[in-house]
């Protein structure tokens, strides 16, 4: 399991005109799903972002977790990151999960969120997504399960 974490100030995902999800201060994750990923996988990137101290304290100093500001999650599901770009010049998506292990592995990481006390919104699986964020700092961290 991949995914890419970007702090940001306020963030949403329309689909059709329509915000499926929208949060103030917090983190979007663009998530991405592999053959092999398993809910441990999931479980694993779910505690290790609810632990992350990405926020500054008085001093200017990354100590507070996203529970610790008041923080939300807008997670959304994204194949591409597994693009391959190695040879030619169209990617090769055949590390990307197909979609009937990745939806439900994506909605359970979703829900280990939960269970790490985060609100968390979504996008929609397999949709075409308008993301607008405000990268805040910016700060891009990159999690990998393997």
């Amino acid at each position: 399991m991949r995914v890419i974490l970007q702090r940001s100030g306020e963030a949403s995902v329309t689909v059709d005109g329509e915000v499926t999800g929208s949060i103030d201060k917090g983190y979007v994750l663009l998530v991405g799903v592999t053959h092999d990923d398993r809910e441990q996988d999931a479980d694993y990137i779910a505690k290790k972002i609810a632990g992350l101290r990405l926020w500054e304290d008085d001093e200017g100093k990354m100590n507070h977790a996203i529970d610790e500001v008041g923080g939300a999650i807008l997670s959304v599901s994204q194949f591409t990151l597994y693009g391959d770009v190695r040879k030619g010049r169209r990617p090769s998506f055949i590390e990307a999960a197909r979609p009937e292990h990745a939806e439900p592995l994506w909605n359970y990481f979703n829900d280990a969120m939960r269970e790490q006390g985060l609100h968390v919104e979504t996008g929609i699986f397999g949709a075409m997504m308008d993301v607008e964020l405000v990268n805040d700092g910016p700060v891009t961290i990159i999690i990998e399960s393997k």
